[in-house]
C-alpha cells in the first residue's frame, strides 16, 4: 500500500510545477495549487454551462423554423422574413386532369384565367399573398381590383330605306349599332395565419376577413335615329345597369401545405365562418315615342324603372365549395 501511494506522490510531484506549487514539508499539496485548481474548475464549469445552454438554443431554433434542404443547399420550407404569392390552383389540376382522362376540349391556362374576370364575384380570380413575420406567424392578404370593358359593333340597314331603294349590285346603306359593356369588381381581405410543423407538411389555421363589392352596366347605340317614321309606336333599350353587389365575411380557417419542391408548395385549406351579401334590382332605361296632339309630330323620351330581383343572403357555415386549393410560391 505504502508502495502505491509512493508512486502517485512522486507522480504529483512532477506535475506540481506547472501549477506553480510544490510539496510542504509534510508532502501534501501546498495551497497555491489548491487555489489553482479552484480557480481552473469554476471557469471550465461555467464554459460546459453556456455551451449546453447555446446547444439547447440551437436545437428549438431548428425545431421551430424547420430547415429542410434539397442536395443543392436550398431550403425547402418558408422561412422567417419570407414574402408569399398564392395563385388558385383550380384551373391549373383542371387543365392536368383533362389531359389524362382523354377530353377532347382540353384548353391551356391562359394569364386571364388568374387576373382578370367579367363576372363580379371574382372569387377564384383573387390575388393573394403572405409575409412571414416570424417562422410561425404569417400576416395574409387578399386583393382584386378589377375593371374591364367591351364593345360589339353590328352593321344594320339605315332606316328609312332611301328612295328609290338600291339595286343590286349596289349595297343598301348600312349604319352602326353599338353595345357596350362594362365591370368593375373590387375584392380585398386581409387575415392572421398560424404554421405548426417542421416537416414538408405543415399545418396552417387562422382567421380572415373579406369585403367586396362590383357591378356592370350595358349601353346600346342605335345608328338610326328614333322617330315615329321608323319606330312607330314602340321602344327600345339604350341601358341596363345590373343590381350592385356587396359582401362581407369573417371566416375561420384550417389546412395544410406540402412543399413538393424549394420554396414551392401546395395548400389546401377549409373554411367556416360568416357571410353577408346583398344584390339590388336591375335599372333599365328605356326610349319611346310620344306623338303631339296632331299625331304627326312627336318626341323620343326616356324612362328608367327598376325591375329583376333584389337578393339578401346570410350564411354561417363551410365553404360552398369545398377546400381551397392553392399553389404557393415563396421568396425574400
Amino acid at each position: 500500500m505504502n508502495k502505491y501511494l509512493f508512486v502517485v506522490s512522486k507522480k504529483v510531484h512532477n506535475l506540481a510545477p506547472e501549477f506553480g506549487t510544490t510539496f510542504g514539508p509534510n508532502k501534501q499539496l501546498g495551497p497555491t495549487l489548491n487555489q489553482t485548481l479552484k480557480a481552473t474548475k469554476q471557469p471550465t464549469m461555467k464554459k460546459h454551462l453556456l455551451f449546453s445552454a447555446a446547444m439547447v438554443a440551437a436545437f428549438a431554433t431548428s425545431a421551430q423554423t424547420g430547415e429542410i434542404t434539397s442536395n443543392r443547399g436550398e431550403n425547402w420550407l418558408s422561412q422567417d422574413g419570407d414574402w408569399g404569392l398564392t395563385f388558385d390552383a383550380t384551373p391549373i389540376i383542371n387543365f392536368a386532369g383533362n389531359l389524362f382522362n382523354g377530353t377532347t376540349g382540353n384548353s391551356g391556362v391562359g394569364l386571364n384565367n388568374f387576373f382578370s374576370s367579367t363576372g363580379i364575384g371574382g372569387a377564384g380570380v383573387v390575388i393573394g399573398g403572405k409575409k412571414l413575420v416570424d417562422a410561425n406567424t404569417a400576416y395574409r392578404g387578399r386583393l382584386r381590383i378589377g375593371f374591364g370593358s367591351n364593345k360589339e359593333t353590328n352593321l344594320v340597314n339605315i332606316d328609312p330605306t332611301p328612295v328609290p331603294a338600291p339595286v343590286f349590285p349596289n349595297p343598301t346603306p348600312t349604319v352602326e349599332d353599338v353595345t357596350k359593356t362594362g365591370y368593375t369588381a373590387i375584392q380585398l381581405g386581409v387575415g392572421l395565419e398560424k404554421r405548426v410543423g417542421s416537416t414538408r407538411v405543415v399545418g396552417i389555421y387562422g382567421g380572415e376577413f373579406n369585403i367586396g363589392f362590383g357591378g356592370s352596366k350595358t349601353k346600346y347605340e342605335y345608328g338610326n335615329a328614333y322617330t315615329q317614321q321608323a319606330q312607330g309606336t314602340g321602344s327600345r333599350v339604350t341601358e341596363e345597369k345590373q343590381g350592385g353587389t356587396f359582401s362581407v365575411g369573417l371566416q375561420a380557417f384550417g389546412g395544410i401545405e406540402w412543399f413538393c419542391a424549394p420554396k414551392i408548395s401546395l395548400g389546401g385549406e377549409y373554411t367556416w365562418g360568416l357571410a353577408l351579401t346583398s344584390t339590388g334590382h336591375t335599372e333599365t332605361t328605356t326610349e319611346y315615342w310620344v306623338s303631339n296632339d296632331a299625331g304627326d309630330n312627336g318626341t323620343s323620351q326616356s324612362i328608367t324603372v327598376d325591375g329583376g330581383t333584389k337578393e339578401n343572403g346570410f350564411s354561417l357555415d363551410t365553404g360552398v365549395s369545398g377546400a381551397r386549393v392553392s399553389l404557393n410560391f415563396y421568396f425574400q
